[in-house]
């Protein structure tokens, strides 16, 4: 049985031997976590509901970590796991191995998430129910299978991604951004809770970042690389390594929020400063955007 790992334990060469799962793992930011996790020495589950796409991250992080040129942090390791986060049973099955056959979980990143973007009254309800089943009903499910087993060994982290969308208001994508202010209320609610049982929380809130999902879930006439982007006034998304770095940084530092890049942080003080200069904003940002939208050869 591995020894529990404080928070302030879980950073560097000491997540060696460290136990994770990474919901979503099999493409975008969860592949940059698992990526890290292993750099650093720790056993990863790659759980996605996307069970090829797993098995390809736990192959190439494995392979990348074992190759020529691996640091000395430790012999990380990887192995993929399907998984549907709306499936409580499955979560729980999930955490449940890692613990019997790891002898405890140190780490719980609640990663995956859809989106749709676009007007509002266009969504029906059955994507309503299907982001809120996975983004938010995912996200508790994580929490509820990790989080006794954490409190138990007095020790571990579990670390929610949100998203900018989630500290900020966030016109023409709704739906994602309720989901992600519910995701930032309970992991800003559960680190109050859980840091008297040993337990760290993080939650993440990345701009955009450059994954597939920057070009998925789009309704009519919703260019949804573009919003993502210019209405945050860069030229290219963050890159996901670059974000699991600061994330694992952040989670060794028992963070609260974890928001890159800097811009985003500055937006997010915007945001809380001036609420009313920020509503305006938005506004005229969802106007240009509609008529972009209605317009696109102008």
């Amino acid at each position: 049985m591995t020894a529990p790992r404080s928070v302030s334990a879980l950073h560097g060469p000491r997540l060696a031997g460290a136990s994770a799962v990474v919901t979503g793992g099999g493409s975008g930011i969860g592949a940059a976590l698992c990526r890290a996790l292993v750099a650093a020495g720790a056993h990863v589950v790659v759980a996605d509901i996307d069970l090829a796409a797993a098995r390809r991250v736990a192959e190439d992080v494995t392979t990348t970590r074992s190759g020529p040129g691996a640091g000395s942090a430790g012999a990380g390791s990887a192995e993929p796991a399907h998984l549907d986060v709306t499936d409580a049973a499955a979560v729980a099955a999930l955490v449940e191995e890692v613990v019997s056959t790891r002898g405890g979980l140190d780490l719980m990143f609640a990663n995956a998430g859809i989106t749709w973007g676009g007007d509002t009254d266009k969504l029906t309800l059955e994507q309503w129910n299907a982001i809120i089943d996975v983004n938010v009903r995912g996200v508790v499910h994580c929490v509820h299978a990790a989080y006794p087993h954490m409190i138990d060994r007095g020790a571990g982290a579990i670390v929610l991604t949100a998203s900018m969308g989630g500290l900020c208001p966030a016109g023409l994508i709704t739906n994602y951004a309720m989901t992600k202010h519910a995701v930032v209320g309970l992991g800003l609610s559960l680190r109050a809770e859980a840091a008297g049982h040993g337990v760290g929380v993080t939650v993440v809130c990345p701009a955009a970042v450059d994954t597939a999902i920057l070009d998925k879930g789009e309704l009519d006439g919703f260019g949804g690389r573009h919003f993502y982007l210019d209405g945050q006034g860069v030229r290219r998304p963050l890159d996901p390594d670059r974000l699991a770095a600061s994330v694992l940084d952040g989670v060794a530092r028992n963070r609260a929020l974890v928001i890159e890049p800097a811009r985003a942080r500055a937006t997010w003080r915007l945001q809380r400063l001036a609420p009313g200069v920020m509503d305006r904003m938005i506004a005229r940002y969802v106007r240009a955007s509609r008529a972009r939208a209605a317009h696109p050869a102008l």
